[in-house]
């Protein structure tokens, strides 16, 4: 069984906080001068798991509990256990989880996640110097077909007029044959991800071949790639915005929860000036 850090956390607060003069029951285990109890276990296994299984976990939980307690125990002999100021991080950890909780229903409750191509517009007009690629990205269209694989001659006339003619033909050869395929010329993909496992994987100056070349043929021991470059961008050119739009609609969302959980704040903050519910004294 796994523990979340806020289960463990929670059973270390217990552990030395909890006053063992209140309990009546007797204990299921010990580790040096830490209990633990049936209580203990209340609701943290699913409630439909048989009689069986139920015993399992309890046993797993058992020993793990041992276990974390001989760690605690040998922590705390090279450690100064301060314990009002474990208690204080326990406190502020259960803090941090409510007002995560409540924020984020918040903003769930209030998010707009619409955005419009007049925004994605706008941001990347105004960003696009924070969207320089990092390798070069291709429209392309790849297939890698075995030596063994039949009429490679007739797929290569074929393939030297395509897409411009001879399109039913390359698809049908490539649904017989490749191993391997790209066909998708009208979308942006990076250029090592298509020619990761060929020849051209090993080149020194991917940006110059890119920038010469039209169309590849090269080969290894067992198979011949065959590549064709419509269109590309540089590393450290801006990339095309329909290859980042996505990112783009990403952080405008996340600008906006932002500025919900800012306004959440600050609406909670003037409610309690209104009320007197706090006030700072002069020093």
């Amino acid at each position: 069984m796994r523990f979340t850090p806020l289960l463990i956390i929670l059973l270390v607060s217990c552990e030395f906080f909890r006053p063992k003069e209140t309990i009546t029951e007797l204990p299921i285990a010990h580790a040096n001068d830490q209990y633990l109890y049936g209580s203990d276990l209340d609701g943290l296994f699913p409630a439909n798991v048989s009689a069986a299984d139920s015993a399992k976990l309890a046993a797993k939980y058992i020993d793990d509990w041992v276990r974390k307690q001989m760690m605690i125990s040998k922590s705390t002999q090279f450690i100064d256990l301060n314990e009002a100021e474990i208690e204080r991080k326990v406190l502020d950890y259960r803090y941090a989880l409510i007002v995560h909780s409540y924020i984020k229903g918040y903003i769930d409750e209030n998010l707009n996640e619409e955005v419009s191509d007049e925004e994605i517009n706008k941001y990347y007009e105004e960003k696009s110097d924070n969207f320089l690629l990092k390798q070069s990205i291709v429209k392309c269209s790849f297939v890698q077909v075995p030596k063994t694989a039949a009429r490679i001659s007739t797929f290569r006339r074929d393939w030297r007029s395509y897409p411009t003619d001879n399109v039913d033909e390359v698809k049908s050869y490539i649904s017989q044959f490749a191993s391997k395929s790209y066909i998708e010329d009208s979308s942006w993909v990076f250029f090592d991800d298509v020619i990761y496992g060929t020849p051209l994987e090993t080149l020194t100056n991917k940006d110059q071949f890119l920038s010469r070349t039209k169309s590849s043929e090269t080969s290894n021991d067992t198979h011949i790639f065959f590549l064709k470059i419509f269109d590309f961008k540089a590393s450290n050119e801006i990339s095309p915005l329909e290859f980042i739009r996505e990112d783009i609609v990403n952080i405008i969302i996340n600008k906006r929860k932002i500025a919900l959980q800012k306004e959440l704040e600050e609406k909670i903050y003037e409610e309690a000036k209104q009320q007197g519910l706090f006030e700072v004294f002069d020093r």
